[in-house]
């Protein structure tokens, strides 16, 4: 018997806009590659990336007051 595949947990928020100043989507703050190769990283690069977002979060003028 097969078993489903597990889910890949993401940062997704489906709030899908690049600042074009970090090339950071704002609403994740992964980049564009980073969305694109998601499924095919590892779960240490998943995590990794995202042990990060929250440095990018803080570090990006396009989070605006109150959101960094």
């Amino acid at each position: 018997m097969t078993q489903p595949p597990r889910p890949i947990i993401t940062p997704c928020t489906k709030v899908c806009i690049v600042d074009g100043a970090s090339s950071l989507c704002l609403g994740c703050f992964r980049t564009l590659r980073e969305i694109g190769g998601w499924s095919g990283l590892s779960d240490a690069q998943r995590a990794a990336v995202m042990a990060d977002l929250p440095r990018r979060r803080a570090g990006s003028d396009a989070a605006g007051p109150g959101q960094a």
